[in-house]
């Protein structure tokens, strides 16, 4: 509702977005920070009509009071404001604070604390009178305990790596079409995604250069991830990896490592350069009028360069116990089975009859939250309770892990179900 279109504007817009001489700095300044808030299209929109009011003459070097920057300050939106809060704020920032805000005032969905501490004792391999039967006491959970935040060992048998840079494209891929295998009932999970993936690069050294993967279409992403029936959204995911590869021949000389290096060694960084640039990454919503933030693949995508290199070389960044845990399916599971999430009675009837729960509807947004918060309480009793420092990421890993074996044997819940390209 803020832009207005001139018909030099539209005319630009029907000639494909031509580019128009930028004449001045502020311009780019303006659309660097509003890359991450709004849709391409909407940028190109800003952009465009700006273009066609506002050149700056003579040209500006910042926020110096020409009109840009007086429309961005005139204009404030729900759009810019959320940039706004992006540009002052690290995105897990964003996203603790986000959810923390719903989980205050979720009807749905809750986190109960005695159950949180149960975790966390039982994670921590310690004894504790009041630890039931539900809750998942392993080897593995001890072995958490006991490591803390030493390095988790990377699976190699379901993962390609080659200690290079091919590896960093592998997962890049790899996260970009990692979302919502429910719809094929079994038939796609994550480990056969990742595993013909590793095949065919094995294969076919070159199968996920950028320009191949800019030209994707239906049938090379099925044989690019195994042939067989085709993954589940397969067109949203054609378009996701075409985004991929076109970026990176756009930014990064085709490469997802210098998107790594670009981000000099910071966890932070990175997941705001993969937002920023790539659009199909920027997962948020909207609670109840207020944006919310979760960010799940950014995420995983350096969790996933962090792990399997072990954190060193490409892998090694300097504050990676700020990402959060990754929202999705599977840990809020094993976490309802630990009654460390509480459903109400009517969304926990929804989720046992299969009704899938709308993408960005309170009832999705609240579990989401709730299993973000509900990780981060259980690294805080860790250290709290038990002297245990356990970074996000290793307590989701250890979470899903857990559950995945739960659900092999026909032990865990229904999950909730919902169409989303960002799990």
């Amino acid at each position: 509702g803020h832009l207005l279109l001139t018909s030099r504007s539209k005319s630009l817009m029907r000639g494909a977005l031509v580019a128009v001489p930028r004449r001045c700095d502020c311009r780019k300044r303006i659309r660097e920070l509003l890359a991450p808030a709004l849709s391409p299209l909407l940028l190109s929109l800003f952009v465009l009509s700006s273009e066609a009011f506002s050149p700056c003459n003579p040209p500006c070097s910042g926020p110096c009071g020409c009109w840009e920057c007086r429309r961005v300050v005139r204009h404030p939106s729900f759009l810019l404001s959320s940039h706004l809060k992006m540009a002052s704020k690290s995105p897990t920032d964003l996203v603790k604070a986000s959810t923390r805000r719903i989980v205050s005032s979720a009807t749905h969905c809750s986190i109960d604390e005695s159950a949180v501490a149960v975790l966390a004792a039982s994670i921590a391999g310690a004894s504790s009178s009041t630890t039931t039967s539900s809750s998942p006491e392993s080897a593995a959970a001890a072995e958490v305990g006991q490591r803390g935040t030493a390095m988790p060992e990377w699976d190699t048998e379901t993962h390609f790596f080659d200690g290079g840079e091919d590896t960093v494209q592998y997962l890049l891929v790899l996260d970009a079409l990692n979302f919502c295998f429910w719809p094929s009932e079994g038939s796609w999970e994550y480990e056969r995604l990742a595993t013909g993936l590793k095949k065919s690069l094995i294969a076919d050294p070159d199968c996920l250069s950028a320009s191949r993967l800019a030209a994707l279409d239906d049938a090379s992403l099925c044989s690019l991830v195994g042939g067989g029936d085709p993954l589940p959204l397969s067109t949203e995911r054609v378009r996701l990896v075409k985004e991929v590869g076109e970026v990176l021949m756009d930014k990064y000389d085709g490469k997802a490592a210098e998107l790594v290096r670009a981000a000099e060694g910071s966890a932070e960084k990175l997941v705001s350069l993969v937002c920023e640039g790539f659009a199909g990454f920027r997962d948020h919503a909207v609670y109840k009028g207020s944006q919310v933030f979760f960010y799940k693949r950014a995420q995983i995508f350096v969790a996933d360069v962090w792990g399997a290199f072990r954190g060193e070389s490409l892998g090694k960044f300097r504050d990676i116990a700020s990402l959060t845990m990754f929202a999705d399916y599977r840990v809020p599971q094993i976490l309802q089975t630990c009654g460390v999430m509480v459903y109400s009675e009517s969304l926990q009837q929804r989720i046992a009859d299969g009704v899938p729960l709308t993408a960005g509807s309170e009832e999705e947004c609240e579990i989401r939250a709730c299993t973000v918060q509900a990780v981060e309480m259980i690294k805080q009793a860790l250290k709290g309770d038990h002297g245990v420092d356990a970074h996000s990421v290793q307590i989701d890993w250890y979470l899903w892990e857990e559950g995945e074996k739960k659900a092999a044997s026909g032990l865990l819940p229904p999950h909730h179900r919902t169409l989303t390209v960002y799990y």
